[in-house]
């Protein structure tokens, strides 16, 4: 009888870790945008746009990356890109475009909500089509089985990613970057997309 109850204990047990392990998984990131207020060892604490003070330890082979301007004129045919947009009479009309290096395409295919400002939305899939309009662009932006044509007014940002090294992440520094929280509410990173040379990342 006691091997039973063991056993129905070993059980349940593991039931509930795999249960946990699985809810960790489907757990999606929270996306802090702020500026860097201090860096200590791999403890990154940002002031995020709404005023909150946030810690989050970085991982010990954490990516970092800046964000330098290119021209719209460039994205053409072929690019693969995110693009953030609000919803206009129009249409979707971009508020930021980042193009995506080769070796990153692929990043997050799809449409989906994002939280850039509210009822915004992300599009990340490879242009199909660009055509000017009026001082802007046209993008028609594929992704799986669907895709979204996208306007892109002159003024808005166009950014690709561009290496830069944790020196980078100085107090000051604007940031962006996607963080996973435990149980216990501590967020991890393993990418931070940071501000330099007066280019702010977009997204």
């Amino acid at each position: 009888m006691f091997k039973r109850i063991a056993k129905t204990v070993l059980t349940l047990g593991l039931t509930g870790l795999l249960t946990g392990a699985a809810l960790a998984q489907t757990t999606p990131p929270t996306r802090i945008r702020g500026t860097i207020a201090s860096l200590n060892d791999r403890l990154l604490t940002i002031t995020s746009r709404d005023g909150q003070t946030l810690t989050v330890t970085l991982a010990e082979n954490v990516t970092v990356s800046a964000v330098k301007k290119i021209d719209l004129a460039t994205v053409g045919d072929g690019a693969y890109i995110g693009t953030a947009s609000r919803t206009e009479a129009g249409g979707q009309q971009a508020i930021e475009v980042l193009v995506f290096p080769e070796a990153m395409r692929g990043t997050g295919e799809g449409h989906f909500a994002w939280d850039l400002e509210p009822g915004s939305m992300m599009t990340n899939g490879t242009v199909k089509a660009a055509a000017a309009k009026g001082t802007g662009k046209e993008l028609t932006v594929a992704y799986k089985d669907s895709s979204q044509t996208v306007t892109v007014p002159a003024n808005a940002p166009v950014v690709t990613l561009a290496p830069a090294e944790k020196a980078d992440l100085k107090p000051g520094a604007p940031v962006f970057l996607s963080a996973m929280k435990n149980a216990e509410g501590q967020f991890t990173a393993a990418r931070v997309t940071v501000g330099k040379d007066g280019v702010a990342p977009p997204m």
